[in-house]
């Protein structure tokens, strides 16, 4: 793939992938996904049937594989130990297996709780922590760009040791090794970090106040001479919760509407209530975005829209955040009107008005139960704020291809690197960050 010419596809493998946030901004931005790996059973089906029926994923329906399961068990790459590992629906588009070096992108949302403020902030010593997981794969594939997507949390000052190691494993530098706290000098993986900054995703175009930190790391020899630039926030483009939501809630309250008599009367009441005060919202200072949606886990409970405070933040913009609502559909059949739509402190969010909150596309479908699907929505990285940070990798990796092309460069020595010394490193790194 080294030699490829330049407008041969950007290819891209995702882990942690959930319901495929960022793996829909990545392929916005213009790479093709040779593999997506979630553990979530509902999420893993969410990708699965997306790409089997969305026609704008054909490329993907052809050459990605849907990886479900332990993201620790992933192997990509086929070794002289484990000969049959490796992707299988991408070899129809290389030829061959993968090789070290040659994948464009690794991306990855890796858990937030160890450094989530909703948590307790263990960071390295929570056994969910999957940076060490990432850097493993970095090691064994080698590729050419990396972004990793946490909460804003892991920015903290509380953290900065950790992510001086993790700099340090990608870059070289001094750091503190995580399990014994010694200092040492880390070779590195051969990457410059170009950016571990904090993105807003209010200011790509989505409803919502939704911080995330992301990691970007170029590999040297790719990026040489060239910069990556990270995406300007453009606050003109921040929306309303009434503006994005003012189709659907009115569709909502359609089916209401149109029955007449005493339900029709309040089903009038409350949507113009609704209006009123999202309107109303949306011309006072906080420009009427709404708080950071929660996804929660599978350890607590059902959903809703998080605490005490993130429910006020949502009662002022006229949502009801005691629960999430049944669709349009299933509201008529269950009649369940009173509690998603009729209440005192305003609608619920079914879960499409969720994912319209979190800027995902509306042609995108969630699998499993209601709740599944929520925490499938509340737990995702917007796809615009994605896409924005796949664009500027992806400038950087066009434009090496063109610079190289135009030298006649061959591969650097890296990309001939056999695939047995990264599978020890992998287990040198699991025990090292103690997980």
């Amino acid at each position: 793939m080294s030699a490829t010419p330049s407008d041969a596809p950007l290819t891209s493998i995702e882990i942690c992938a959930g319901a495929g946030g960022q793996a829909i901004g990545l392929h916005q931005a213009g790479f093709k996904h040779l593999a997506l790996v979630e553990i979530d059973k509902h999420a893993a089906l969410t990708l699965e049937n997306n790409i089997k029926e969305l026609k704008n994923w054909i490329w993907e329906r052809d050459y990605c594989d849907i990886v479900s399961g332990d993201v620790k068990d992933f192997r990509p790459l086929p070794d002289e130990k484990n000969p049959e590992a490796g992707l299988k629906k991408p070899l129809g588009f290389l030829g061959r297996p993968l090789r070290r070096g040659e994948l464009d992108l690794l991306a990855g949302g890796v858990p937030c709780p160890p450094f989530s403020h909703a948590g307790k902030q263990l960071g390295k010593d929570d056994e969910r922590d999957l940076f060490p997981t990432m850097l493993e794969l970095v090691d064994e594939l080698k590729p050419r760009a990396v972004m990793i997507e946490n909460v804003r949390g892991i920015k903290d000052a509380k953290f900065e040791e950790y992510r001086t190691y993790i700099e340090a494993r990608l870059q070289g530098g001094l750091a503190e090794r995580p399990e014994d706290g010694v200092e040492e000098h880390f070779k590195g993986l051969g990457y410059k970090v170009c950016e571990w900054g904090v993105l807003e995703a209010s200011d790509f175009g989505v409803p919502q106040l939704r911080p995330r930190a992301i990691l970007v790391a170029i590999r040297k020899d790719i990026l040489g001479d060239l910069n990556f630039r990270w995406p300007t926030p453009k606050p003109s483009l921040r929306q309303s919760v009434f503006a994005a939501l003012k189709p659907s809630m009115e569709a909502r309250y359609e089916v209401f509407l149109k029955m007449g008599g005493e339900l029709a009367d309040v089903a009038k009441e409350r949507l113009d209530t609704w209006l009123k005060k999202a309107s109303e919202a949306s011309e006072e200072k906080g420009g009427g975005i709404a708080p950071t949606l929660v996804g929660g886990s599978k350890k607590h409970g059902g959903a809703d829209l998080g605490p005490s405070r993130a429910k006020a933040a949502w009662g002022d913009l006229g949502i009801s955040g005691m629960g999430v609502a049944n669709s349009i559909e299933d509201c008529k059949e269950k009649k369940s009107h009173g509690r998603d739509l009729f209440r005192p402190d305003g609608p619920m969010l079914t879960v499409g008005q969720a994912a319209i909150i979190q800027g995902f596309p509306a042609n995108w479908k969630f699998s499993g139960q209601k709740t599944a699907q929520y925490r499938q929505v509340g737990n995702a990285f917007p796809p615009p704020v994605a896409a924005a940070v796949g664009k500027a990798i992806a400038e950087v990796l066009l434009a090496a291809r063109k610079r190289d092309a135009k030298k006649g460069d061959k591969p650097a020595d890296v990309l001939s690197g056999k695939i047995v010394s990264a599978f020890s490193n992998r287990v040198d790194d699991r025990q090292g960050a103690i997980v």
